[in-house]
């Protein structure tokens, strides 16, 4: 009894002591590295790196920017579902322990003795992850791990676990860039939290210990057995009853990549914005939370993209078949059968053997969804999942070719059947003006195996198609405040981002004569009856060389009014029109439409819009005309904020066209804001005649394919430069703006003028932005008057003489009445044109 008394008595002892140096070592470690921790108090106002958003002028996002991807959410936002699994899945006894957990300590020094001082799994909790993510480094040291438990235990006394579980779910990385479990639920299901399944909850919990090793999108197999682990813990733990659990294990795998969800496509504005913000705030533009507020119209931008596309795609069809985008998909391909292994996974995963086993099972539900065709189908998904959307276009490999049908299969493991209405178009390509004949079957077009493009049909039928080789711009514009109200800079960003609309200086052609005619009412002493002479033209241009400018149509109509010269696009009038004025007084009138001057040709040929000009830089010259003569200027950033829109850093004061404020105001109030006023640049007569005469160009000029729109307020003009490289249309009324652009980016020709290339698009996307709405009519200007005159003459005509036309003048700038026949006013304004001699500038 002696013996064993004094034995426990040396026992107890023992424990003390060791006890007694565990506590001594701990105040020890303290006392030593307290002075060199860093303060938890900064965790209360913490700022996570969080990406640059985009959005429209209503706050549709556009575009998002940066490394990491995260979406910041408070506690009260995170179901309890994912709570729990979380907790089941990396710390059971987070709501009770004090910072730190006995066991996990226990284990952590076990596993620090066995390996000479290096940590290996750590036993470490949610509030020392949070410790270290936020404050430490991730070295796997001893010093380190001393370090993290002090933290926790400090943070533990500032922080209340709420704000400690916070801050750990918006920070854990998640694999595929996705920072924090919002993004996650973002990137691999593209839902919100709370709308995840119990199964997908508990896949995004396995992540935070290892993101890479049980990714779903990388191994299926192991990612299943990390989850149905989670929630057999969680069925452990009381959180979920077995039923539920027995449901949630069966489900298969359906995490997939989903890259950052816009609501609107707008990814050239959205790109335009990335480097506004780079130039504004350098690097941490990607990381300070940004948002930046653009002008983009969140229904008049889809509008603008699919009909930009939709136009394009017609184009191309009209062209001919290219042939497949790829061939015999199946023989280029090496089947590579993946090696999944279970080896290496952690204790937890043989603690249950149902686990591996349902795991197995929803592994090959997965697999017998992708088979139903044959063999090559493994392939075939392989290679759709890594070929893009192009704009409409879907990718799609044939199954089956052959009669009046094709059988394709889509990258959603769909079989569509295209039927012969969708095929026929497909005649071969030979060159932009020349095809082959009409297929007579399907597997005369592509064959099985074969990657093609397809586009869904509004009543949902499918048709082929081919991703165009031409390209295009839209840009839409608020006339009275120069903001772009949508751009599209090409057919498909992801296709080429190089943007047209701001980018590519193109000849402009036909639709820049509306600005010659412009000065010549203006400056120019004349008025919509002046007659000029539509005769040839011999011009030296000074290298020694002639000029022998023609009409598109190859001939002359003799003296003609100005009016119907534009409606008709002749060429001669124009250049004569120029001449009369002067290159250079008409140069220095044009730069009030904002037009670079360095770039306007100081020739003869400026008449034809043999200027290079961007589609931006027309559509903000045809807002001056739109607006009644006022200089405004494009802009696309309406504000830029940080933390949540709290701090407004910049906000948009353009200055705007005000026909209703008096000569010399310098402001005026819109919605409580001061707006300055934009400078008037143009007489508001001469402009609002142009526009009377631009209207012609749609009743019966270059433009009546517009009046399928049966509206009276919309105006505007065709353009095609020479050997149909450039196909414009630009056209307004008063409160929009929409210029069209189509051509190829190697400067070849697109065998289309502007009216068959360009007003198609302009017309559908014009149809969906005016659809309801009453029209936009600019008032007459009293200076505005009307009177009838000769219609070969110009002259006006007295009031005891019949005939006549009606037309528009300044009341300064009425013509004379005709006094002499007009017969001979016709032989003196022909001079000799009639004997078929060019008339020369020389």
């Amino acid at each position: 009894m002696t013996f064993l008394r004094t034995l426990l008595v040396s026992l107890f002892s023992l424990v003390v002591a060791v006890a007694g140096a565990i506590v001594l070592a701990v105040v020890a470690a303290a006392i030593y590295f307290s002075p060199g921790l860093p303060d938890v108090r900064q965790l209360q106002d913490f700022e996570l790196h969080t990406p640059l958003r985009i959005f429209t002028s209503d706050g549709r996002l556009i575009g998002e920017f940066g490394e990491e991807r995260r979406m910041v959410v408070d506690y009260d936002e995170i179901p309890q579902d994912m709570i729990n699994a979380l907790i089941a899945a990396e710390d059971a006894s987070f709501f009770e322990h004090a910072g730190v957990d006995p066991r996990g300590l226990a284990r952590a020094a076990v596993e620090l003795a066995s390996s000479g001082g290096a940590i290996q799994s750590g036993g470490s909790t949610i509030t020392m992850q949070v410790a270290r993510n936020y404050m430490l480094t991730l070295d796997q040291t001893f010093t380190r791990k001393i370090r993290e438990i002090l933290l926790a235990l400090q943070m533990e006394q500032v922080l209340s676990k709420q704000q400690i579980f916070s801050l750990y779910v918006n920070k854990i990385f998640l694999g595929n860039r996705a920072y924090g479990i919002a993004t996650a639920a973002e990137t691999y299901y593209d839902k919100p939290l709370s709308e995840l399944t119990l199964a997908e909850t508990a896949m995004i919990a396995g992540l935070p210990k290892a993101p890479s090793a049980f990714n779903p999108l990388a191994n299926s197999e192991r990612s299943l057995i990390r989850r149905n682990w989670i929630l057999f813990r969680m069925r452990e733990l009381g959180y979920i009853d077995n039923d539920t659990y027995a449901a949630a294990v069966q489900e298969p795998v359906t995490a997939r990549r989903h890259y950052t969800q816009t609501e609107v496509d707008a990814s050239y504005v959205s790109e335009m914005a990335r480097q506004y913000a780079v130039e504004r705030f350098g690097d941490t533009a990607y990381t300070g939370g940004y948002r930046i507020y653009t002008t983009i119209d969140s229904e008049l931008q889809p509008a603008a993209r699919q009909a930009l596309a939709s136009g394009l795609i017609a184009y191309d069809q009209r062209h001919g078949w290219r042939g497949a985008e790829q061939s015999d998909i199946a023989a280029s391909l090496v089947e590579a059968q993946e090696q999944t292994t279970t080896q290496g996974l952690e204790e937890e995963l043989s603690e249950s053997p149902e686990i591996r086993q349902t795991a197995r099972q929803a592994a090959e539900r997965s697999q017998t969804e992708i088979a139903g065709i044959d063999g090559d189908v493994s392939n075939w998904l392989q290679v759709l999942e890594r070929t893009p959307n192009y704009g409409l276009l879907r990718p799609a490999i044939v199954v089956q070719s052959g009669g009046r049908e094709m059988q394709v299969l889509t990258r959603d493991r769909e079989l569509k059947t295209i039927p012969w209405e969708g095929l026929s178009w497909a005649r071969a390509y030979q060159n932009p003006r020349s095809r082959g004949g009409e297929p007579s079957s399907a597997d005369q077009i592509a064959v099985r195996g074969d990657l093609v493009r397809i586009v869904e049909n509004d009543d949902g039928s499918v048709r082929l198609s081919q991703r165009p080789d031409v390209e295009g711009s839209l840009v839409v514009q608020d006339p009275r405040t120069g903001a772009i109200l949508a751009l599209q800079g090409g057919f498909d960003f992801n296709a080429s981002k190089f943007n047209r609309a701001i980018q590519a200086q193109r000849q402009s052609g036909s639709i820049f004569k509306p600005f010659i005619y412009l000065a010549a009412l203006d400056d120019g002493g004349m008025t919509a009856a002046s007659v000029v002479n539509d005769a040839p033209l011999v011009v030296d241009d000074g290298s020694n060389s002639l000029w022998r400018p023609v009409n598109s149509s190859r001939d002359f109509q003799g003296p003609m009014r100005l009016r119907p010269a534009l409606a008709r696009s002749r060429n001669l009038v124009t250049i004569r029109v120029l001449q009369s004025m002067g290159v250079n007084p008409t140069i220095d009138y044009l730069a009030g439409f904002g037009f670079s001057v360095d770039r306007l040709p100081r020739g003869l040929s400026l008449a034809l819009g043999s200027a290079s000009l961007t589609p931006m830089e027309m559509t903000n010259a045809y807002a001056v005309i739109a607006n009644g003569g006022f200089q405004v200027s494009p802009w696309f950033i309406e504000r830029v904020t940080r933390n949540d829109d709290n701090e407004v850093l910049d906000e948009a004061t353009p200055r705007i066209a005000c026909p209703s404020c008096a000569d010399g105001q310098q402001s005026v109030e819109i919605d409580g804001k001061e707006y300055p006023v934009a400078e008037r640049v143009a007489d508001p007569a001469a402009v609002y005649i142009l526009r009377d005469m631009l209207r012609d160009v749609i009743t019966s000029g270059t433009g009546r394919a517009a009046l399928s729109l049966n509206r009276d307020d919309i105006v505007g003009k065709t353009g095609t430069t020479n050997n149909q490289r450039d196909a414009w249309f630009a056209g307004f009324n008063s409160d929009l703006v929409t210029t069209v652009w189509v051509g190829k980016d190697s400067n070849e020709t697109t065998a289309e003028y502007g009216a068959s290339a360009a007003l198609p698009i302009w017309i559908d996307f014009m149809g969906q932005a005016l659809e309801g709405t009453p029209p936009a009519i600019p008032e007459r200007p009293a200076t505005v008057v009307t009177a009838r005159v000769d219609p070969d003459s110009g002259r006006r005509l007295y009031d005891e003489q019949s005939g006549g036309i009606s037309e528009l003048f300044r009341e300064d700038r009425l013509p004379s009445y005709q006094t002499r026949t007009i017969s001979r006013e016709l032989e003196e304004a022909s001079g000799s044109q009639g004997s078929g001699a060019a008339e020369s500038i020389f």
